[in-house]
């Protein structure tokens, strides 16, 4: 892996969010010339601080994936691409399903038309989500599962998806997608829920302030940052992942009260509560999800290294010497 990204010029965009930014530091242990475009819109997840220390090792632009030809620009030069920015927020999206059409499925399509102007030879790996699935008939969830969003943001990142796999496909652009989970660790958004209610619980806990579970009984698994990191490489390197979607999962299903509790034993104090599901947000809700990722299991060698309990442990750790940088 060292030998493909060695020099390799690498434009990571939303590169200053959660799984941009830690992206972008192992890129540059590996060698390659990093690219990091972010809007550094307050409602998303991009955060200055993110890239703390690496700012002479990286190039930083701020720009909007909806300028289209600023991406035209930006994209003529590069050898891989990794595709990270969007609006991640489910709720937001009902609220607001316009400015998530424009990130999430518009911006796409124009960056796609850019590279197959300007840079037909780039590779590009696209951060999709498991929400394409919707409620899961069954569990766990491969990819050969029905597509069924229950909320705007879902459909609009399937589509984003999809545009990635047909520009593959017709064009040439080598493109794959990868299927997130709940993605953890450091660097995450927690002052609120717009990216994973975990950095809420976390935010909560260290503020000495109860958790809130929604209906503790509902499962999950959780991908550690690192070992997501690890997939977006590996999809970057291959042929063989040209024209496909992955499911990214963890190691191990848990129900939000257990691990809220795990959470709550870790910090050494703190304490939660159990309720119902907010109405607004229980017609929203995928309910139980687990996700089979034999796929890139066989075909990347690809597979979750990291347990809970230490994903939780490392972040929370992060999280007590830089709170202040996240809120």
């Amino acid at each position: 892996m060292t030998v493909s990204f060695r020099d390799r010029n690498v434009l990571i965009t939303g590169g200053l969010g959660f799984i941009g930014s830690n992206l972008a530091r192992r890129l540059v242990e590996l060698g390659a010339n990093v690219l990091l475009v972010d809007s550094l819109d307050p409602e998303y997840g991009g955060n200055p601080f993110n890239i703390d220390g690496l700012e002479s090792s990286v190039r930083f632009v701020r720009a909007d994936v909806r300028d289209s030809e600023r991406m035209i620009d930006l994209i003529r030069r590069q050898h891989i691409l990794f595709n990270l920015a969007g609006q991640n927020s489910h709720l937001d999206s009902m609220h607001d399903p316009h400015t998530d059409l424009e990130i999430n499925c518009r911006a796409q399509l124009s960056i796609l038309e850019a590279c197959r102007r300007e840079n037909p030879g780039i590779k590009v790996v696209f951060a999709s989500t498991r929400q394409v699935y919707g409620k899961p008939r069954k569990l766990p969830v491969d990819e050969s599962a029905l597509l069924q969003p229950v909320d705007v943001n879902g459909i609009n990142k399937m589509a984003g998806e999809w545009y990635h796999i047909l520009y593959n496909n017709v064009y040439g652009i080598r493109a794959c997608a990868l299927r997130l989970t709940n993605t953890i660790g450091p660097r995450m958004r927690i002052k609120d829920a717009r990216q994973t209610f975990l950095g809420v619980w976390i935010r909560l806990l260290l503020e000495d302030k109860p958790l809130e579970v929604w209906d503790g009984t509902q499962r999950r698994d959780f991908t550690f940052v690192d070992d997501a990191v690890g997939a977006f490489l590996l999809a970057a390197e291959s042929e063989a992942a040209n024209g496909q979607v992955y499911n990214l999962g963890g190691m191990g299903a848990f129900t939000l009260e257990e691990t809220a509790r795990m959470l709550v034993d870790l910090n050494g104090k703190g304490r939660y509560v159990v309720r119902d599901f907010p109405a607004e947000r229980k017609a929203i809700d995928i309910g139980d999800y687990v996700a089979d990722y034999r796929k890139i299991e066989t075909a990347l060698h690809w597979t979750p290294k990291t347990p809970l309990k230490e994903a939780l442990e490392r972040t929370l750790s992060y999280y007590r010497k830089n709170l202040s940088r996240y809120l």
